[in-house]
Formats: structure tokens, sequence, C-alpha cells
């Protein structure tokens, strides 16, 4: 049986005889049809873990960033914090308890903005391992389920956002921007478009839909073999626009997995740069199930940063999510985790879910992007004070 995207989408395909894989991937993830994150409830009970899911402890770290970043910038009286894709709230909760406990001053200037596409926060927000971390509930015991002093906003981007001086914050977002795929057909950058063959969703080759998507190739200096298959995420242009018309004055921290350039575009090889899932299933083919599989693409993090140079927002940072903690002080929250007097059960539990944080096979391995605008020269963050 068709789900209401898989005929969604059939219906474009119909009506303009073909589609691009960025129009396909966009209807799949967000048509208020049924696309996967416009059922946001199904996937906080089955789908993905995340770093904020998995400890609060990223949260508190990331909290520790946040600080320096309010010191760099003088201590302005109000400092905004713009977290885009916020999810179930879970990042929102651990930062702002955080900052209640321990920096006083800045939870007094830290305005909290969880902007997300169709948010997801639960009735009950607690953690699961809050109780072990004795962190206490972040709830007002409001109808929604309202994290205490955290603004939730209904949007698809920033675009209305202006005057920002604080940080915009995202953690696994950009990894769910629709992208265009492409092959080395002849010589030549050709576009994969999605289509009809028979009653079958295929692929086919032809000249491309935009001229953008060889201009990205080329300002990459890529050179790439015939039948090089891969993907651009042209969305990154609007996306760093919207950043830099945004941010007045601060930074914007980007969390996320992905690779520089060199790396994501391998001339060796075709890389898996392209995956889905489904529940804790993952598959290389995005047109099994319309709708109820994600999509999500690697992160091209050196166009990131060439784009937003060009618009204004230069890189401080890139590194390892698990430097990064380490260099905020992870190890830390090890050390406390002995202290607490749990069972050892519970002990190994905690100590799993926090290494998980920094851990290559788990979240370890994501990468870390920091940029700023309107900041003084010489600036270093903590989280990236030990890059190589």
């Amino acid at each position: 049986m068709r789900t209401s995207v898989e005929q969604e989408v059939r219906d474009l395909i119909v009506s303009k005889g073909r589609i691009t894989f960025a129009d396909f991937m966009l209807v799949c993830l967000y048509s208020p049809r049924g696309g996967f994150y416009s059922s946001r409830r199904d996937l906080l009970r089955n789908h993905f873990g995340t770093s904020p899911a998995s400890h609060p402890a990223f949260g508190a770290l990331v909290a520790r960033q946040l600080e320096q970043m309010w010191n760099l910038l003088g201590n302005p009286p109000v400092f905004h914090l713009i977290e885009v894709g916020s999810g179930d709230g879970a990042l929102a909760r651990s930062i702002t308890r955080t900052c209640r406990r321990t920096s006083p001053k800045f939870a007094e200037a830290l305005h909290y903005v969880a902007v997300d596409y169709q948010p997801g926060w639960p009735e009950s927000s607690e953690h699961p391992t809050d109780r072990a971390t004795r962190t206490e509930d972040a709830t007002d015991g409001s109808e929604a389920g309202q994290t205490t002093g955290v603004q939730r906003v209904r949007a698809e981007g920033i675009g209305a956002f202006r005057n920002v001086v604080g940080c915009i914050l995202s953690n696994e977002l950009i990894d769910n921007f629709p992208v265009h795929r492409f092959a080395i057909q002849g010589g030549k950058v050709k576009e994969v478009f999605v289509t009809l063959a028979g009653d079958d969703l295929t692929e086919v080759l032809d000249e491309p839909s935009t001229p953008c998507i060889e201009e990205r190739l080329t300002d990459l200096r890529l050179s790439l073999a015939e039948g090089y298959r891969g993907e651009v995420c042209l969305a990154l242009d609007d996306w760093c626009r919207q950043l830099a018309t945004a941010l007045d004055r601060g930074f914007v921290l980007t969390i996320d997995y992905g690779k520089l350039a060199g790396d994501l575009y391998s001339p060796q090889k075709t890389p898996d740069t392209l995956f889905c899932y489904a529940g804790h299933i993952i598959s290389e083919d995005p047109y099994h199930l319309p709708g109820r599989q994600d999509i999500t693409c690697l992160v091209d993090f050196t166009s990131l940063m060439r784009l937003g140079e060009r618009q204004g927002l230069s890189t401080l940072g890139y590194t390892l999510q698990s430097r990064f903690l380490e260099n905020l002080g992870f190890s830390s929250f090890l050390e406390l985790l002995q202290a607490q007097g749990l069972s050892a059960a519970r002990t190994e539990l905690e100590r799993l879910a926090l290494t998980a944080l920094v851990d290559p096979e788990e979240y370890g391995s994501f990468k870390v992007l920091a940029q700023a605008k309107g900041v003084g020269p010489g600036v270093t963050l903590q989280g990236f004070g030990a890059q190589e």
C-alpha cells in the first residue's frame, strides 16, 4: 500500500515528467501529508538517538562554550541563543539547567529560542539519566511542557530573525537539507532525476536542472572520475545568507556528521554519503517507503566554511566532537560519575551513555564548526583550543 507521501511524489512526477532528487527528498522529509519529520511523536519513540538524548553532559559542556562566547562579547545584558532544529528540546533543557545551576549571571542574560519545523517536545520532558545526575525538572508544569526560560518557535529556518547578539546553534540539522545528486557521464556532470518506469520509481541522468551543481564542484576544484556519483547541497547557500543576515554580532556553532570536501568527494571511489534510517535499520535505498524513513547526507564542511566566509562569517574552528567535548572538560563528568555512589549497574549504564559522546563509533566522530561575525581577531574558543 502506497504512503500519502509516495502518492504525492508520483503526482509531482506525472505533472512534471521528472523531479530532482532534492525535490523528492524535500517531500519525503517535510510534506505536511506525512513527511518523515511531520510525524514527530513517532520519530521520538522509534527513531535514532542523538548526543543530547544520550546524556545531558553534552548540553552541559556546550553551555560552557556558550558562556565563554558571552564573555568574549563583553557580557551583553541579553545573549540570544537560537537553536535551529531543536527537536524534542533535550539540548535546550540540559543547557538551561546547567546555566541556572552553575552560571547564574549568564543564565540571567541567556534568551534561549528553540526553533523547529515541527516541534516535538514530549509532555514529560525529563531525560532518562536526569535522576542519576541529580538535575532538576526542566518543565514549568504548563500544558505544553514548556521548558523554563526557553521560547519555542515553529519555523522552517531563521529568515525572520534579525539583530541577534549571541549564538546560532544547530545539532544534526544540516544533514537533512535536501541535496541534488549527480553523476559523471562522458566526462560531464549530469544530474540524477527521479521519474517513473512503469509503476516503479527510478532514476534517469540528464543535463543539470541548474548550473549551480557544476559551479559548486568547480569551486571545490574536484577532479572526479567517469561514473562517479555524489551529492551537493545547494541549500547551504541560502542557509549561510540566513545566518549572516540574522546575526549582528556573535557566533555560529554547527555540530553534525560530515567531512571536508577532499575526503567527502574521494576521487578513488564513489563515496557512501547518503543514508536512510527507519527505526534503527540503515538503508541506502531512498525510494523504499517514501515518508517513512529518514534521508540524510554527510555535510560538506568545506563548502559551509567558504559560503559562510563570503557572507562575512569567519571560521574560528573545526574539530571532532570528541576533541571539542574533551577540551571543555568531558573527563570531569566521568570523575563525577564515580563519586555519585550509584549501583554498579547504574554506574555502567551512565558510563556507556557518557562515553558514547566521544566514542568514534558513536557520536565522537561528528564534526564541530565555529564561525563568527563582528568578533575581534585572535579569538580562541575553549572547545577548539587543542586542535592539531
